[in-house]
């Protein structure tokens, strides 16, 4: 799910965990050469060029305010081109991306939340940078992946709703977990089409003013918290499978590109950092090692595809990641019997010692997964 609201606790524990996690993020001292500069404040947004040409466009981004911010590029009705969440104060990041010709937004979003300050750019040129075969089969083979994700999702949402309809609470907790891994799998598709992810995956401290609370999460709270499911909980549920209906015919016609898919893996690393090692994700169901190692896998698959460019250009970099992915599946094991299961350990069972090892291993694959885009695109 997008970042939310946090709160103080929450904040200072995210940025100090940011800090590792966005691997190209760190503290600011020099200006990327070659690139767009974005500079965050909490209450503008600067951008160094209103003219850019197509191709691989990177953004070289500083936080110069005292709130975490989010970064975006935006298609004219608000679709997402890239994005980079959770940056830190006095933290930069460097966001490659394949854009091209036309009109667009570059959005920061101080404190992670609301419509963010905009500046209008415009790409100039023809169309993108061309493509090798390879890009163009990685692409293509993401984009069945996401599809297939979202079109075995439904049977799964559907079993959790009709419970939830029916009143059936122990059903319906036995369903949920299940029903949230292709979406977790390939959260930054979702994502990028803005208006379905807050309608289905928002947490309570991530509403904005004035939008009523429906989704996954608040049937969790009713099952697990409340422990009851009343009139307006059965009218959501076919609520959620409805808008989760509208995903499964939209995500076919989602902007992939060999950079969004990289970058789209870094964020599900971003998404295990700020939500499930924390444990916010899941509070009340504490099934956020399920949504982890959904997480873990999209990113993963999107490595996988583009393992065969990214080898070619930084073989090294190829090596740290196969590495880092094994290390952290091996450890994501040790909190279940059945390796090909999805019965994990609760969370609120996972001690604070081994909280911190599953987050350094979290910190480890995100630094050189930061770097695949960039590899990609040598």
């Amino acid at each position: 799910m997008r970042a939310v609201r946090p709160s103080v606790v929450t904040t200072v524990a995210a940025v100090a965990a940011l800090t590792a996690v966005t691997g190209c993020t760190e503290k600011s001292d020099s200006k990327g050469e070659g690139s767009v500069q974005v500079v965050a404040k909490d209450d503008s947004c600067e951008v160094s060029a209103k003219k850019i040409p197509a191709g691989h466009v990177e953004l070289t981004v500083e936080n110069k305010g005292a709130k975490v911010t989010e970064v975006y590029v935006l298609f004219p009705d608000d679709r997402i081109v890239t994005e980079r969440e959770n940056i830190g104060p006095g933290t930069k990041a460097k966001i490659t991306a394949e854009i091209k010709a036309g009109t667009y937004e570059i959005a920061c979003k101080p404190g992670m939340k609301g419509e963010g300050i905009r500046q209008t750019v415009e790409v100039t040129g023809g169309e993108a940078t061309a493509r090798s075969p390879e890009m163009d089969r990685a692409a293509a083979d993401y984009r069945t992946y996401v599809q297939a994700q979202a079109d075995e999702t439904l049977p799964q949402v559907k079993i959790f709703t009709d419970a939830v309809a029916a009143g059936d609470i122990e059903a319906a907790k036995k369903a949920y977990a299940g029903s949230r891994i292709g979406w977790e799998r390939t959260e930054p598709v979702a994502e990028s089409f803005g208006d379905i992810d807050p309608k289905v995956d928002v947490r309570e401290d991530g509403l904005e003013d004035g939008q009523k609370w429906t989704g996954w999460h608040r049937l969790e709270k009713a099952l697990w918290q409340d422990k009851k499911l009343g009139a307006e909980e059965k009218a959501l549920a076919p609520t959620l499978y409805k808008d989760l209906l509208d995903w499964q015919k939209r995500v076919g016609r989602a902007e992939i590109t060999p950079t969004s898919m990289a970058n789209g893996a870094k964020e599900l690393l971003d998404e295990v950092a700020t939500g499930k090692v924390t444990g916010e994700e899941e509070r009340y169901s504490h099934t956020d090692l399920v949504d982890f190692k959904a997480n873990v896998e999209g990113a993963e698959k999107s490595y996988a595809l583009l393992k065969p460019i990214a080898s070619k250009n930084d073989a090294a970099l190829t090596a740290s990641l196969d590495k880092q992915f094994a290390a952290l599946n091996t450890l994501l094991d040790k909190y279940r019997t059945d390796k090909a299961s999805y019965d994990f350990t609760s969370y609120d069972k996972v001690g604070k010692a081994d909280r911190k090892e599953l987050s350094d291993a979290v910190n480890a694959l995100a630094e050189p997964l930061s770097k695949l885009a960039a590899a990609v695109t040598k």
